[in-house]
């Protein structure tokens, strides 16, 4: 392991520090790390098996819900193993070309998860305000177009990071102090301007991320205004109660990211380890909560899922 500074050299092969000034604490720092990585998986994976093999459970918002599930897997995948393999066995060695493999798959589906909670949105919306009419806008062969044009967009804008990353000469060190590869971290130890790359992780963030929290929330204030013109309360409450679940999801999954985000850009007096422990959750609980969150409140999921860990228990 070199941390030195060789000019003209630009590494090939990284190592990554985990969680810098927590190293003797990765042991149990993995533990709920890897109990949230195996309820991720779990429960993910049950959602998309009722979903798939329910021929009931085959309308958009069902639908929407098993690409969001097929994400969350893949967003875990793509981050919690090389964090265990830095706590558990200490394989911190990790080649550039892995390196930005990793950071590819964790940012286009991170930008997929919210493509997705935008059209649940929309789901949302056409379902309220547009109820006769949600079968015939609805069709599969249009959520099969927006499935598309979801990872479409997120990998088109995730792309050109990994020629910017390609261009970089890595000559001032080969250290990561993170748990997992990130685009800025990888830049800054490069020996070549990056201005390039800050501005375009500003552009790929307000492309994607900022512009779906705005047409999400445009999207619920159509909706509130729809539901708040309905006369009957109870149609207003069963109205609003089909949203809960989407909103609760809404909120764990930017939430975690912008308060991360926020603490980065202004945090400079927080420890980094910290830092790094915040990136880390934002990317972990989503993945890990939202089967719950839609195994609990949706009456329809949780049947099937009490149906078929009965069937498995006889």
């Amino acid at each position: 392991m070199s941390a030195s500074n060789h000019t003209g050299v630009s590494h090939t092969v990284f190592w990554l520090l985990g969680i810098p000034g927590l190293e003797d604490q990765h042991m149990w720092i993995s533990i709920p790390f890897f109990i949230s990585y195996v309820i991720a998986l779990l429960g993910n994976s049950l959602i998309i098996f009722v979903i798939l093999t329910k021929q009931s459970l085959h309308g958009p918002m069902y639908l929407f819900l098993c690409m969001l599930a097929g994400a969350d897997i893949v967003l875990s995948t793509s981050t919690v193993p090389q964090m265990l393999a830095v706590f558990w066995v200490h394989v911190a060695e990790i080649s550039l070309d892995r390196c930005i493999t990793q950071l590819f798959f964790n940012y286009s589906t991170f930008i997929s998860e919210s493509g997705i909670l935008l059209v649940m949105a929309f789901d949302r919306y056409i379902a309220i305000c547009y109820p006769l009419r949600y079968s015939s806008i609805l069709t599969n062969s249009l959520i099969g177009k927006i499935g598309v044009a979801i990872f479409l967009r997120s990998y088109g804008t995730i792309i050109p990071i990994i020629f910017l990353l390609k261009r970089l000469t890595f000559c001032k060190s080969n250290i990561l102090p993170n748990t997992g590869c990130k685009h800025i971290v990888l830049a800054r130890i490069s020996c070549n301007d990056i201005q390039i790359n800050i501005w375009y992780g500003f552009f790929v963030l307000l492309s994607t991320l900022v512009l779906d929290i705005v047409l999400i929330f445009i999207s619920y204030v159509l909706i509130l205004h729809a539901v708040f013109r309905i006369p009957s309360q109870d149609a207003r409450h069963k109205a609003l109660n089909t949203c809960g679940s989407h909103v609760c999801v809404i909120i764990l999954f930017y939430g975690p990211g912008i308060f991360t985000t926020l603490t980065q850009r202004f945090g400079h007096h927080i420890a980094p380890h910290i830092h790094v422990l915040l990136a880390n959750v934002s990317v972990l609980i989503p993945p890990m909560v939202n089967p719950i969150i839609y195994g609990v409140k949706t009456k329809q999921i949780r049947d099937q899922v009490v149906y078929v860990l009965c069937i498995g228990q006889k």
